[in-house]
Protein backbone atom coordinates (compact mmCIF):
# COMPACT_ATOMS: atom_id res chain seq x y z
CA UNK A 1 0.00 0.00 0.00
CA UNK A 2 2.80 2.51 1.04
CA UNK A 3 4.38 1.56 -2.30
CA UNK A 4 1.33 2.95 -4.60
CA UNK A 5 1.75 6.94 -2.26
CA UNK A 6 2.95 9.52 -2.90
CA UNK A 7 5.39 11.42 -0.34
CA UNK A 8 4.09 14.43 -1.06
CA UNK A 9 0.71 12.88 1.09
CA UNK A 10 3.18 13.94 3.82
CA UNK A 11 3.20 17.96 3.14
CA UNK A 12 0.33 19.21 5.37
CA UNK A 13 2.21 17.30 8.14
CA UNK A 14 4.94 19.16 7.40
CA UNK A 15 2.70 22.28 6.91
CA UNK A 16 1.75 21.78 10.66
CA UNK A 17 5.33 22.22 11.21
CA UNK A 18 6.02 25.17 9.03
CA UNK A 19 2.85 26.98 10.63
CA UNK A 20 4.53 26.08 14.41
CA UNK A 21 7.86 28.18 13.07
CA UNK A 22 6.05 31.11 12.24
CA UNK A 23 4.54 31.39 15.69
CA UNK A 24 6.82 33.43 18.44
CA UNK A 25 8.04 30.45 20.47
CA UNK A 26 9.75 28.80 17.59
CA UNK A 27 10.37 32.14 15.51
CA UNK A 28 11.94 33.68 18.70
CA UNK A 29 14.32 30.22 18.91
CA UNK A 30 15.07 30.39 15.38
CA UNK A 31 14.76 33.75 13.89
CA UNK A 32 17.92 36.20 12.52
CA UNK A 33 18.50 38.86 10.78
CA UNK A 34 15.28 40.52 12.00
CA UNK A 35 13.20 37.70 12.69
CA UNK A 36 13.55 36.07 9.57
CA UNK A 37 13.92 32.24 8.88
CA UNK A 38 17.62 30.64 7.94
CA UNK A 39 16.20 27.55 5.06
CA UNK A 40 19.54 25.55 4.10
CA UNK A 41 19.73 23.13 1.06
CA UNK A 42 21.28 20.31 0.37
CA UNK A 43 21.38 16.89 -1.18
CA UNK A 44 22.10 13.55 0.51
CA UNK A 45 21.42 9.71 -0.47
CA UNK A 46 19.41 7.76 1.91
CA UNK A 47 19.60 4.34 -0.23
CA UNK A 48 22.36 2.19 -2.28
CA UNK A 49 22.41 -1.34 -3.72
CA UNK A 50 24.22 -3.18 -6.42
CA UNK A 51 21.19 -5.79 -6.31
CA UNK A 52 18.17 -3.86 -5.50
CA UNK A 53 16.68 -1.22 -7.65
CA UNK A 54 13.21 0.37 -8.87
CA UNK A 55 12.29 2.42 -11.77
CA UNK A 56 12.71 6.17 -9.28
CA UNK A 57 16.17 5.03 -8.49
CA UNK A 58 19.54 6.88 -10.06
CA UNK A 59 21.73 4.88 -11.56
CA UNK A 60 25.86 4.92 -11.69
CA UNK A 61 28.34 2.75 -12.60
CA UNK A 62 31.50 1.94 -10.86
CA UNK A 63 34.89 1.45 -11.77
CA UNK A 64 34.26 -2.48 -11.40
CA UNK A 65 31.83 -2.12 -14.14
CA UNK A 66 28.53 -2.81 -11.44
CA UNK A 67 25.91 -0.44 -11.96
CA UNK A 68 24.33 1.02 -8.88
CA UNK A 69 20.99 2.02 -8.14
CA UNK A 70 20.48 4.73 -5.72
CA UNK A 71 17.76 7.28 -3.94
CA UNK A 72 19.10 10.87 -3.46
CA UNK A 73 17.22 13.66 -2.30
CA UNK A 74 17.20 17.67 -2.10
CA UNK A 75 16.71 18.17 1.64
CA UNK A 76 15.65 21.57 2.83
CA UNK A 77 16.18 22.94 6.67
CA UNK A 78 16.04 25.63 8.97
CA UNK A 79 18.50 26.43 11.05
CA UNK A 80 19.96 28.95 13.01
CA UNK A 81 23.29 30.27 14.15
CA UNK A 82 23.85 29.44 17.90
CA UNK A 83 21.45 27.40 18.22
CA UNK A 84 21.97 23.11 18.33
CA UNK A 85 18.62 22.41 17.06
CA UNK A 86 17.31 21.74 12.91
CA UNK A 87 13.68 21.28 11.80
CA UNK A 88 13.89 19.24 8.37
CA UNK A 89 10.85 20.57 6.26
CA UNK A 90 9.15 18.39 2.49
CA UNK A 91 12.02 16.95 0.89
CA UNK A 92 12.22 16.70 -3.02
CA UNK A 93 13.52 13.67 -4.31
CA UNK A 94 16.11 13.37 -7.14
CA UNK A 95 14.03 10.73 -8.98
CA UNK A 96 14.64 10.19 -13.18
CA UNK A 97 12.03 12.01 -14.93
CA UNK A 98 9.46 11.46 -17.31
CA UNK A 99 10.91 12.58 -21.18
CA UNK A 100 14.32 13.47 -19.90
CA UNK A 101 17.48 11.63 -21.30
CA UNK A 102 19.91 12.82 -18.41
CA UNK A 103 19.25 11.86 -14.75
CA UNK A 104 17.86 14.39 -12.41
CA UNK A 105 20.13 16.58 -10.14
CA UNK A 106 20.03 18.66 -7.03
CA UNK A 107 19.93 22.12 -9.19
CA UNK A 108 16.92 20.89 -11.42
CA UNK A 109 15.56 19.15 -8.08
CA UNK A 110 15.59 22.87 -5.78
CA UNK A 111 13.64 24.09 -8.54
CA UNK A 112 10.96 21.11 -8.54
CA UNK A 113 11.11 21.60 -4.38
CA UNK A 114 10.70 25.81 -4.63
CA UNK A 115 8.06 25.69 -7.22
CA UNK A 116 5.96 23.57 -4.80
CA UNK A 117 6.91 25.20 -0.76
CA UNK A 118 7.78 28.45 -1.26
CA UNK A 119 4.63 30.46 -1.60
CA UNK A 120 3.85 28.11 1.98
CA UNK A 121 6.95 29.35 3.48
CA UNK A 122 6.54 33.04 2.67
CA UNK A 123 5.32 33.67 6.38
CA UNK A 124 8.88 32.65 7.38
CA UNK A 125 10.51 35.35 5.45
CA UNK A 126 12.94 32.67 4.58
CA UNK A 127 16.60 33.81 3.44
CA UNK A 128 18.22 30.50 1.47
CA UNK A 129 21.80 29.20 2.53
CA UNK A 130 23.28 26.98 0.15
CA UNK A 131 27.20 25.41 -1.13
CA UNK A 132 28.72 26.97 -3.90
CA UNK A 133 26.44 24.67 -6.57
CA UNK A 134 23.44 27.13 -5.97
CA UNK A 135 25.61 30.09 -6.76
CA UNK A 136 24.33 30.54 -9.83
CA UNK A 137 22.01 32.90 -11.51
CA UNK A 138 19.07 30.51 -12.49
CA UNK A 139 18.64 29.93 -8.90
CA UNK A 140 19.35 33.36 -7.58
CA UNK A 141 17.23 34.47 -9.89
CA UNK A 142 14.40 32.18 -8.96
CA UNK A 143 14.90 32.92 -5.28
CA UNK A 144 14.98 36.64 -5.37
CA UNK A 145 12.67 37.48 -8.33
CA UNK A 146 9.73 35.20 -5.16
CA UNK A 147 10.39 37.69 -2.59
CA UNK A 148 13.63 35.77 -1.18
CA UNK A 149 16.53 36.04 -0.03
CA UNK A 150 20.02 33.77 -0.21
CA UNK A 151 23.66 33.49 1.22
CA UNK A 152 25.19 30.93 -0.87
CA UNK A 153 29.18 29.90 -0.94
CA UNK A 154 30.88 31.15 -3.81
CA UNK A 155 34.48 29.74 -4.98
CA UNK A 156 36.64 31.48 -6.91
CA UNK A 157 36.53 27.96 -9.41
CA UNK A 158 33.82 28.77 -10.27
CA UNK A 159 32.76 32.07 -10.16
CA UNK A 160 35.54 33.71 -12.53
CA UNK A 161 34.11 36.20 -13.82
CA UNK A 162 33.01 37.71 -10.25
CA UNK A 163 36.39 37.46 -8.86
CA UNK A 164 38.41 38.86 -11.51
CA UNK A 165 35.83 41.45 -11.28
CA UNK A 166 36.95 42.69 -7.47
CA UNK A 167 40.33 42.09 -8.33
CA UNK A 168 42.41 44.75 -7.81
CA UNK A 169 39.35 46.58 -6.17
CA UNK A 170 39.61 47.81 -2.51
CA UNK A 171 36.65 46.61 -0.38
CA UNK A 172 34.98 47.61 2.70
CA UNK A 173 36.44 46.24 5.53
CA UNK A 174 35.38 45.28 9.41
CA UNK A 175 37.84 43.65 11.80
CA UNK A 176 36.95 42.55 15.02
CA UNK A 177 39.24 40.98 17.86
CA UNK A 178 38.15 37.62 20.04
CA UNK A 179 39.51 36.30 22.87
CA UNK A 180 39.39 32.69 23.79
CA UNK A 181 41.40 31.48 27.05
CA UNK A 182 44.63 33.05 26.35
CA UNK A 183 44.59 33.62 22.36
CA UNK A 184 43.47 35.98 20.65
CA UNK A 185 42.18 36.15 16.73
CA UNK A 186 40.94 38.40 14.54
CA UNK A 187 37.95 38.03 12.58
CA UNK A 188 38.33 39.93 8.62
CA UNK A 189 35.20 40.91 7.30
CA UNK A 190 35.46 42.52 3.64
CA UNK A 191 32.70 42.90 1.29
CA UNK A 192 31.11 44.33 -2.43
CA UNK A 193 28.99 45.67 -3.21
CA UNK A 194 26.87 44.95 -6.76
CA UNK A 195 29.43 42.51 -8.30
CA UNK A 196 28.32 40.51 -11.50
CA UNK A 197 27.51 36.81 -10.48
CA UNK A 198 28.89 36.06 -13.49
CA UNK A 199 29.83 37.22 -17.51
CA UNK A 200 28.11 38.86 -19.66
CA UNK A 201 25.95 42.22 -19.40
CA UNK A 202 22.47 40.45 -17.98
CA UNK A 203 24.86 39.05 -14.97
CA UNK A 204 22.55 39.23 -11.92
CA UNK A 205 24.54 41.52 -9.54
CA UNK A 206 25.12 40.57 -6.17
CA UNK A 207 27.29 41.54 -2.69
CA UNK A 208 30.01 39.31 -2.09
CA UNK A 209 32.05 39.15 1.68
CA UNK A 210 35.19 37.78 2.23
CA UNK A 211 35.79 36.39 5.62
CA UNK A 212 38.49 35.01 7.41
CA UNK A 213 40.08 33.90 11.00
CA UNK A 214 43.41 35.18 11.60
CA UNK A 215 45.93 34.14 14.63
CA UNK A 216 47.58 36.09 16.64
CA UNK A 217 50.97 35.09 14.20
CA UNK A 218 48.82 36.70 11.21
CA UNK A 219 48.26 33.17 9.77
CA UNK A 220 44.41 32.94 8.44
CA UNK A 221 43.08 29.63 9.86
CA UNK A 222 39.93 29.73 8.01
CA UNK A 223 38.72 31.45 5.03
CA UNK A 224 35.43 31.35 3.07
CA UNK A 225 33.43 33.37 0.85
CA UNK A 226 29.21 33.88 0.02
CA UNK A 227 27.19 36.26 -2.17
CA UNK A 228 24.21 37.62 -1.72
CA UNK A 229 21.36 39.41 -2.50
CA UNK A 230 20.83 41.29 1.20
CA UNK A 231 22.37 44.68 1.88
CA UNK A 232 25.90 44.42 3.72
CA UNK A 233 26.91 47.01 5.98
CA UNK A 234 29.42 46.98 9.07
CA UNK A 235 26.64 46.91 11.59
CA UNK A 236 25.18 43.69 9.82
CA UNK A 237 27.82 41.63 8.30
CA UNK A 238 29.05 39.35 11.06
CA UNK A 239 25.60 38.20 11.27
CA UNK A 240 25.28 37.60 7.83
CA UNK A 241 28.52 35.41 8.15
CA UNK A 242 27.27 33.95 10.93
CA UNK A 243 23.94 32.98 9.25
CA UNK A 244 25.91 31.86 6.06
CA UNK A 245 28.44 29.37 8.11
CA UNK A 246 25.48 28.08 9.73
CA UNK A 247 24.48 26.42 6.32
CA UNK A 248 26.91 23.53 7.71
CA UNK A 249 23.81 22.32 10.29
CA UNK A 250 22.13 20.37 7.58
CA UNK A 251 24.58 18.11 7.13
CA UNK A 252 26.33 17.98 10.69
CA UNK A 253 23.20 18.14 12.66
CA UNK A 254 20.86 16.64 10.20
CA UNK A 255 22.19 14.08 7.58
CA UNK A 256 24.39 12.97 10.16
CA UNK A 257 22.11 12.21 13.29
CA UNK A 258 19.70 10.89 11.00
CA UNK A 259 22.56 8.61 9.75
CA UNK A 260 24.42 7.51 12.57
CA UNK A 261 22.67 8.51 15.82
CA UNK A 262 19.46 6.84 16.42
CA UNK A 263 17.82 7.26 12.61
CA UNK A 264 19.22 4.91 10.33
CA UNK A 265 18.41 6.86 7.28
CA UNK A 266 20.20 5.07 5.22
CA UNK A 267 19.08 1.11 6.84
CA UNK A 268 16.47 -0.20 3.95
CA UNK A 269 13.08 -0.75 5.47
CA UNK A 270 11.95 -1.73 2.76
CA UNK A 271 12.60 -0.51 -1.17
CA UNK A 272 9.57 -1.41 -3.18
CA UNK A 273 9.13 -0.57 -6.92
CA UNK A 274 7.66 2.58 -6.91
CA UNK A 275 7.80 5.11 -4.19
CA UNK A 276 8.32 3.17 -0.85
CA UNK A 277 11.48 3.83 -0.59
CA UNK A 278 10.76 7.69 -0.58
CA UNK A 279 7.71 6.92 1.66
CA UNK A 280 9.63 5.78 4.67
CA UNK A 281 12.60 8.34 3.87
CA UNK A 282 9.91 10.85 3.98
CA UNK A 283 8.26 9.43 7.63
CA UNK A 284 11.88 9.02 9.38
CA UNK A 285 12.25 12.80 7.84
CA UNK A 286 9.12 14.03 9.54
CA UNK A 287 9.70 11.92 12.37
CA UNK A 288 13.06 13.65 13.38
CA UNK A 289 11.33 17.29 12.29
CA UNK A 290 8.90 16.70 15.41
CA UNK A 291 10.97 15.52 17.41
CA UNK A 292 13.21 18.80 16.86
CA UNK A 293 10.02 20.73 18.04
CA UNK A 294 8.89 19.05 20.83
CA UNK A 295 12.29 19.25 22.42
CA UNK A 296 11.71 22.77 21.93
CA UNK A 297 8.14 23.38 22.74
CA UNK A 298 7.00 20.17 25.36
CA UNK A 299 8.49 19.96 28.62
CA UNK A 300 7.06 16.38 29.45
CA UNK A 301 9.25 15.43 26.20
CA UNK A 302 11.73 17.75 27.16
CA UNK A 303 12.32 15.28 30.49
CA UNK A 304 11.77 12.24 29.35
CA UNK A 305 15.06 13.10 26.52
CA UNK A 306 17.30 14.76 28.97
CA UNK A 307 16.56 11.56 31.04
CA UNK A 308 17.77 9.24 28.93
CA UNK A 309 20.77 11.26 27.71
CA UNK A 310 21.35 9.59 24.55
CA UNK A 311 19.35 9.51 21.65
CA UNK A 312 19.44 5.95 20.82
CA UNK A 313 19.16 5.09 24.77
CA UNK A 314 16.02 7.28 24.55
CA UNK A 315 14.76 4.89 21.52
CA UNK A 316 15.74 1.99 23.26
CA UNK A 317 13.70 2.87 26.48
CA UNK A 318 10.77 3.71 24.31
CA UNK A 319 10.66 0.82 22.20
CA UNK A 320 11.32 -1.52 25.39
CA UNK A 321 8.54 -0.33 28.17
CA UNK A 322 6.02 -0.74 25.61
CA UNK A 323 6.23 -4.50 25.20
CA UNK A 324 5.49 -4.52 28.66
CA UNK A 325 2.75 -1.62 29.64
CA UNK A 326 0.39 -0.10 28.21
CA UNK A 327 0.02 3.23 28.73
CA UNK A 328 -3.48 5.27 28.86
CA UNK A 329 -1.78 8.56 27.80
CA UNK A 330 1.17 10.67 26.04
CA UNK A 331 1.09 12.33 29.30
CA UNK A 332 1.83 9.01 31.44
CA UNK A 333 4.13 7.39 29.21
CA UNK A 334 6.22 10.68 29.14
CA UNK A 335 6.37 10.71 33.09
CA UNK A 336 7.65 7.05 32.51
CA UNK A 337 10.15 7.43 30.57
CA UNK A 338 11.78 10.82 32.44
CA UNK A 339 11.28 9.16 35.87
CA UNK A 340 12.16 5.29 34.76
CA UNK A 341 9.00 4.44 36.79
CA UNK A 342 5.75 2.34 35.47
CA UNK A 343 3.12 2.55 37.43
CA UNK A 344 2.44 -1.40 38.48
CA UNK A 345 -1.17 -1.11 37.81
CA UNK A 346 0.13 -0.73 33.78
CA UNK A 347 2.30 -3.86 33.91
CA UNK A 348 0.84 -6.60 31.77
CA UNK A 349 2.39 -9.88 30.89
CA UNK A 350 2.96 -10.27 26.82
CA UNK A 351 1.56 -13.55 25.66
CA UNK A 352 3.47 -15.30 23.32
CA UNK A 353 1.93 -16.64 20.72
Amino acid sequence: MLDEADPALLAPCFGRLEALLAEPPLRQAFGRLGGRMLVAWDGTEFFCSQKLGCPRCLTRKRSNGKVESYHSMLAATVVAPGHAKIVPLMPEFIAPQDGAEKQDCERNAVKHWFDKQHARLAPLRPIYLGDDLFACQPIATMVKDNGGDFIFTAKESSHTALYDFIKGTEAFRHDEKVRKGKTTHTLRYRWFEAVPLRDGKDAMPVNWIGFEIIDAKGHVKYSMAWVTSLPVTKQNVAEIVACGRTRWKIENEGFNVMKNHGYEFEHNFGHGQRRLAMMLASLNLLAFAWHAVLELLEPPWIAAREAAAKRTSFFAHLATITAYAVFPSWTVFLEALATFIIPPELMKIQKIE
